[in-house]
Parts: C-alpha cells; sequence; structure tokens
C-alpha cells in the first residue's frame, strides 16, 4: 500500500473483516465476472469481489488513491484497475490474476488519471486511455507485461475520448470515443504502432459518454450525453442510424451494452433502464432505478443482469419479467456518525446527510432506512432500553424514530439554533445530553418535553488546548479522559483537577476524527484523516495494530459490545467491519 506506515513498521496489520459499500460513480465500474458467480466493483482503493450467493468477499488492495476505471478480461483470467493521483504524477495500472487474488503488474506511462480499460477478446492485449491531464491511449501486451505503443487518442481540434471497447472478435481493433471524437484503431504489431480511422457523423456533433460493441463486430453504439443513441459500422466508419427521434434519454445515455439475442439495454442519467432496438430505440421494456445508471452487466448471455447508479445502489433484473431487485445498497455520502445498541453487537446505526440506517452486523444486510428529506444528521444514539434511535439534525431538532419500524416517536423542537451537532443519551433513559453549532451543551427531560427544561449544568472540570478537539472517551474506571482533534495529537487528562498527563502523536498526517475505548479500557482505537485505523494500547501508549482500507477520511469509529469487531465509516461513504485483534 502507499499509505506510510514508516516508524510503526513493527506494527500488526489489522484484518479487514467485511466492507459496505460501492463507488456507483465509476463507468462501468460494476462487473460480473465470467464466472457468473462473482460481482467485482471498486470502492475507493480497493476492489471487492463479493460472491453473489453466499455474499462472501475478497479484496484487492495495491491503489494508493481512489480507482477510476475497472475491466476484465472475457476469459475471467485477469483484472485490470486504474487509478487517479496528484497532478502530474504518474497514474498506475494494476493487473491482477482473479483466481490467485494477486497482484502481477503494475504499468505506469499515464499521468493524472486512467480514463478507461479494455482488454482484448483473446487476452493478448490491454488498451488503456489517459486522462484530460494526459491525452493518450496506449496498448499493453499482457504476456510480456510492457507496453507496446501509444498515441495521442484525439485529433487536435476536438475534446477527450473518455471511453474505449474493443472488438468481440479481433485482437487488432479497438474504438474510443468522447468529446466530439470517434475513432476506430487498427493495431499494428510489426511496426508496434496503433492507426486511427476518424468516424464521421456529418451534421451531428455529440459527446459519447458510453460505448457497448456487437457480439459479431457489425456495429458498435455510442450513448451521448443529449440522450440519443448513434448506431456505427466500424468497417466503413460510417453513421448506420441514431435515435430515438423523440423523447431522448434523460441526462443522457450513461450506459449500453448489446444483446446476443439483439437490442440494447440501455440506462440514462436520470435512471431510466430500457431494453430498445434500433432504429427506432423506442422502449420495449422499462424501469426506474433510484440514482444514475453508471454500469450495466451481463451475467452469462444476460438472461439476468446487474446495475449499479451514482447512489451507489447494485440491482439484479431478470431479463423476461424485467423487475428489478436492489441486492446491494449503501451510503453514498459522508457517513457523520455510527453507534451500537447497549450491550450487543448484533446490529448497528449510521447516518450520512438525509438517512440513518440500520444494519445487521454479520451480513452487512441493510434493515431499516430512515429519510428525513433536505436534512443533515449529524449524530445518533440508541436509548439504552434500546427502545428508540435519538438523532441530532441541522434544522435545531432532535427526532426520536422506532428502531424496529423507523416511526417517528417525538421531536424536540428548537433544542439549538444553529443546528444540533452532538447528542447522547443518559443510562436511565431520562435525559438526551445535546450540543449545538453555537457551542452550548443542553439537557431535556424527557419526562417534560413539551416544556423544555434548560436545565444549567453545572460545570465541573474545564480542559482547554490548542485544537478543534474532535473526540472525546471516558475511560471506565473514570479517573482519566482520553481527547484529540485537529493537533494529531491525544492527549490523557486527569479528571479530578484537569490536568494533563501525557501526550501521544496520534497520526502524521490529518485530523484524528474518531476515538473509542473498550470496556475494560486496556485498548482504544483512533482513525482519522490519514485514512488509517489504529488500535493503541492504553497503558503503554503504542500503537500495535494498523488497519489499511479506508481511501475516505474516517470520520468515526467503533468497537462493538463484546469487542469482536472495530467498525470505521468515512467521508466516501463507506463502512469497514474489522476483526478486532484481541480475544476478549
Amino acid at each position: 500500500m502507499d499509505n506510510k506506515i514508516s516508524p510503526e513498521a513493527q506494527v500488526a496489520e489489522l484484518e479487514l473483516d467485511a466492507v459496505i459499500g460501492f463507488n456507483g460513480h465509476v463507468p462501468t465500474g460494476l462487473k460480473c465476472h465470467p464466472d457468473q458467480e462473482h460481482l467485482i466493483f471498486p470502492l475507493g482503493c480497493t476492489i471487492l469481489i463479493q460472491a453473489i450467493n453466499t455474499q462472501e468477499q475478497n479484496f484487492l488492495q495495491g491503489h494508493g488513491n481512489n480507482i477510476s476505471c475497472l475491466a476484465i478480461s472475457r476469459s475471467g483470467q485477469y483484472i485490470a484497475s486504474g487509478q487517479v493521483t496528484f497532478m502530474g504524477f504518474k497514474a498506475d495500472i494494476i493487473l491482477w490474476d482473479y483466481k490467485k487474488r494477486e497482484l502481477l503488474a503494475r504499468l505506469s506511462l499515464h499521468k493524472g488519471k486512467i480514463e478507461a480499460l479494455a482488454f482484448s477478446p483473446n487476452d493478448l492485449y490491454l488498451v488503456s486511455l489517459g486522462g484530460p491531464d494526459d491525452g493518450s491511449v496506449v496498448v499493453w501486451s499482457i504476456a510480456k507485461r510492457d507496453a507496446i505503443c501509444g498515441s495521442p487518442a484525439a485529433g487536435l481540434n476536438v475534446g477527450n475520448a473518455t471511453s474505449v471497447i474493443f472488438s468481440r472478435c479481433r485482437d487488432e481493433m479497438f474504438v474510443t470515443a468522447g468529446n466530439g471524437t470517434i475513432r476506430v484503431w487498427e493495431l499494428d504489431l510489426p511496426n508496434r504502432k496503433i492507426w486511427p480511422t476518424e468516424c464521421q457523423t456529418g451534421q451531428m456533433k455529440r459527446i459519447v459518454m458510453s460505448i457497448g460493441m456487437a457480439d459479431d463486430d457489425s456495429f458498435f453504439y455510442l450513448g451521448t450525453t443529449t440522450g440519443d443513441i448513434l448506431k456505427m459500422n466500424p468497417r466503413t466508419k460510417l453513421l448506420t442510424d441514431a435515435g430515438p427521434a423523440k423523447d431522448k434519454f434523460s441526462l443522457g445515455v450513461s450506459a449500453i451494452r448489446c444483446l446476443k439475442m439483439g437490442g440494447l439495454l440501455v440506462g440514462s442519467g436520470a435512471g431510466l433502464l430500457v431494453f430498445c432496438k434500433s432504429p427506432s430505440y423506442k422502449p420495449i421494456k422499462k424501469i426506474q432505478l433510484q440514482g444514475g445508471i453508471t454500469s450495466i452487466t451481463l451475467r452469462g448471455e444476460g438472461h439476468q443482469f446487474f446495475v449499479g447508479t451514482e447512489e451507489s445502489h447494485i440491482y439484479r433484473v431478470s431479463f423476461t419479467d424485467f423487475k428489478e431487485t436492489l441486492i446491494a445498497t449503501c451510503h453514498f455520502e459522508a457517513v457523520e456518525d455510527i453507534v451500537f445498541p447497549f450491550g450487543t453487537a448484533e446490529l448497528f446505526a449510521t447516518c450520512a446527510k438525509k438517512d440513518i440506517r440500520v444494519w445487521h452486523t454479520s451480513s452487512n444486510r441493510e434493515l431499516l432506512r430512515i429519510t428525513v428529506p433536505n436534512m443533515t444528521c449529524h449524530s445518533i444514539d440508541f436509548m439504552r432500553d434500546g427502545k428508540s434511535i435519538i438523532s441530532a439534525w441541522n434544522d435545531g431538532k432532535i427526532r426520536a424514530f422506532a428502531p424496529e419500524t423507523g416511526r417517528l416517536m417525538y421531536v424536540i423542537n428548537n433544542a439549538h439554533r444553529i443546528g444540533v451537532t452532538a447528542i447522547a443519551t443518559t443510562s436511565d433513559c431520562k435525559r438526551v445530553i445535546s450540543g449545538g453549532g453555537e457551542g452550548e451543551g443542553r439537557e431535556s427531560q424527557l419526562s417534560q418535553l413539551l416544556n423544555l427544561l434548560s436545565r444549567r449544568l453545572r460545570r465541573n472540570q474545564m480542559i482547554l488546548a490548542n485544537t478543534l478537539f474532535q473526540c472525546v472517551c471516558y475511560h471506565p474506571e473514570e479517573f482519566q479522559i482520553i481527547t484529540s482533534g485537529t493537533d494529531r495529537k491525544i492527549a490523557y487528562w486527569e479528571v479530578f483537577d484537569g490536568t494533563v498527563i501525557r501526550e501521544l502523536e496520534g497520526s502524521l498526517s490529518g485530523s484524528i476524527n474518531g476515538m473509542d475505548i473498550t470496556q475494560e479500557g486496556v485498548h482504544f482505537v483512533t482513525g482519522g484523516n490519514d485514512h488509517l485505523v489504529k488500535v493503541w494500547d492504553y497503558n503503554e501508549g503504542e500503537v500495535t495494530h494498523v488497519g489499511v482500507g479506508h481511501s475516505g477520511d474516517i470520520t468515526r469509529i467503533r468497537i462493538s459490545p463484546g469487542n469482536q469487531y472495530i467498525v470505521s465509516v468515512s467521508a466516501d461513504g463507506a463502512i469497514l467491519r474489522w476483526k478486532y485483534p484481541y480475544t476478549s
């Protein structure tokens, strides 16, 4: 991994148990493996290989930054993935062995970003397209794991090429397309050259979003931002037809797949999934899904297929009845909080933007979703008796929901002027403690909801430090507290007189945003903007384990009751479950 963990080289690796997440913004990022048993998709720097029937997960880790594209060879033997990197730096393509689940080679030539990848039909070549700062197309030999040749992807007076697809029958022909450019390329192996031919579309000027090739190479289809489909002949390089004439696809044709039996599966940026045929492209079958469609991937010949959307939903659709089943879902915005109910690790709740979701821990299944439209939930807690989920919202209200049904039980209005940002409940289930954007803490007694008590809490002890505190934990024996925040330091404080006892260097880069301590007080965990999960020995003040897997800033972290798991959540919507390294 590229995450530097230099001073803690002797530290053990924390084992990743499961991931809830799918980056639905990667075009054609969701793939069904040719074995028809596994889905493969990116989440941050990690590739997930997930068994369709058993949900068992494997992880391919090797990218130092977010994965931007993914391809699987037709035999299923190879996976190729490309990443983004910082401007001016080389962006890696990694070639993986699917069966062994291991890295075969790093291919580094492009700068900034890998835009798209495609394998030739007999696994001989891989073609890669660089991003806007790079603009080149490169053909790689899979056997030699080396570049054969490269060329600028588009002409001088047009925009960038953003899509690439290989011929289905020949290893020497592929197509690139993008903003005002459609090119058919021929590979000339003896001379190590690729020769492009610009396709003619007459008066039509289009920006291509997606591309699909017919099984016999007779035609290829291009989905455009204006919501129409162009059908091209790769031999003559001429436009055959275009449509639909009326009722174009709203927000563009963002995904397109050719079916063996004829016809096309088309996905739009507005979430419409359609089966249609040339030349009219009128919907023969259609369903509306949630979020812009970015991937359509066939299982086998396409009797069943999977669809991925920008809202991180994965649907399974059977072709005959054209009905969708939601098989995976997760947050697609920053997760702000995670909490376990008192005394059980069986389920947990998370909140992000307008959603509170309750998850079954061992199966990663979403059990319940509570949505308050156009609001942001900042913090959640389970009441200790397990009868309600208390939540803090940016409209200054505290809302309580039933954890089984999601029914709204009651609302505390005007709890804080500038929104409620933090919340906790007392063990007798009679009070809620809340913090707000204006910096005040308040206590609300639940038996007197109507005349909200603003009881003044007497300040017992105050702690000051030159940092923005992001997290605080009480040692179970209640004689010390630990804090951390933007200064990256972990501080131990004496509760009795508020003095600092010791300070540790918590992270090499970036704020620490989340912290939790075991019920025994022997170990604690931290997570923050360095994307690393760290397990600490409380008394020694040393890191014992590090978990690498997040690609977004870690926002919160919790140890499950009974010390079975550590669950961490991040700004990219991911939820990661780690094996707790010690037996309790």
